[in-house]
This record gives structure tokens, sequence and C-alpha cells, in this order.
């Protein structure tokens, strides 16, 4: 593509290869192709992912001081939460070092005040039982979704779930949304490009 300028290439153990790109129209942003012969990537952070958390967090209420962010990956996600939520503690959860690097390389994911665990999401929910304000569940690695629906509703008064909506994820996902509306009180399915995210309240 024109305008295109591969910037790093690196190996997880976690998300396969990981290429940090940059480009004219969508800036720098992470890719990873996971574990799967497949040509191209699934952007990680930066770039399309900023626009469908942009359009997700305007769903949000405004007054949230505790956040969780299950699935850090760089950093995008932290850098929109921080712009909403100016005063908040976020902690940001992430199981590959490798992504946190490229984050804070090149997305300045270490300009944002975030409170990083290294560590498995599994691991993190059996160790922690404080309370959140809002909690977003987005643990992928590669194009793999990583479940986590069964950790306590009750921590996240407000609990976002992102999921790939397109082609042969799509009925995985709507199955999910069904299962999260046994759950949680209410459920709000919004559709940003090429995702669907359930917004849920306890």
């Amino acid at each position: 593509m024109l305008g295109t300028k591969i910037l790093e290439e690196r190996e997880s153990k976690y998300n396969g290869h990981l290429k940090v790109v940059k480009t004219l129209g969508m800036g720098t942003y992470i890719q990873a192709r996971g574990f799967t012969p497949i040509k191209s990537g699934l952007t990680q952070s930066g770039g399309i992912v900023e626009t469908i958390w942009k359009s997700t967090l305007k769903q949000i209420k405004d007054n949230c001081e505790n956040i969780l962010i299950l699935g850090l990956g760089g950093g995008t996600l932290a850098k929109l939460l921080r712009k909403k939520y100016p005063k908040a503690k976020i902690t940001g959860v992430e199981i590959d070092p490798i992504m946190i690097e490229l984050g804070n390389k090149y997305l300045d994911l270490d300009k944002y005040n975030i409170d990083i665990k290294i560590i498995d999401a599994f691991d993190f929910l059996k160790k922690n039982k404080q309370k959140y304000d809002l909690m977003i569940v987005d643990t992928y690695l590669g194009d793999k979704v990583v479940e986590i629906a069964g950790s306590d509703p009750a921590m996240g008064e407000i609990t976002v779930f992102n999921r790939l909506y397109f082609g042969d994820k799509r009925p995985d996902t709507v199955r999910f949304g069904n299962n999260l509306e046994k759950i949680f009180k209410k459920v709000t399915w919004f559709y940003p490009e090429a995702n669907l995210m359930f917004i849920c309240e306890t």
C-alpha cells in the first residue's frame, strides 16, 4: 500500500508475528498475525481500533473513577480512557510483555499513567477482588478471543466486552451476547465497525 512503512516486526509466544505499521491514513498501529497462515494480521492497537473504541466510549457514562482493562494491548484504549477520564485510576492487564514494549515505543503507552500488570487476566481476576466503575474485557491473542465471561459480574458496575463480528465470527459472538443477557441486568449491543460491543450493567 502506498505510504505504508513497517517500523518493526517481532515474534511473540502469545500473539505470534507482531508488526508495527505506519500509514498515511491510519497512523501507527500494531498488527498481530497470530499463529495462523493468513497473510495479513488483525490490528491490535492503533489504526481502526482507535475508531472502534472512540465510538464505543461515547456510550459510557462520564464519571468513572476506577477502571480496569483486561487485554491492554499496545495502549490505544488506555489513551482514549485517559482523555475521557483524566483523574481516573486505570489498571491495565496484559499477558504479552512484547505488546507493552511496542506500545511504549510507538504508541506512547508509557505517557498515560496506567498501572500495568503483566499477567494472565484469569490469574489477575483470581487474586483481585476490587470493584470497578468500568471494566473492559478486550482479551485477544491474534484473532482468537480468550474467554473471560466467567468473571464475577459484580466486579464492574459497567463491563464492556469486545467481540469481532464479521464472517464466521458472527454466530459465536451472538451466542456470547445471549449468554451475557442471562448474567447481567442490562446488556446493550453496540455495533462499531467489524466488531460488536456488549455494554453490560449490573
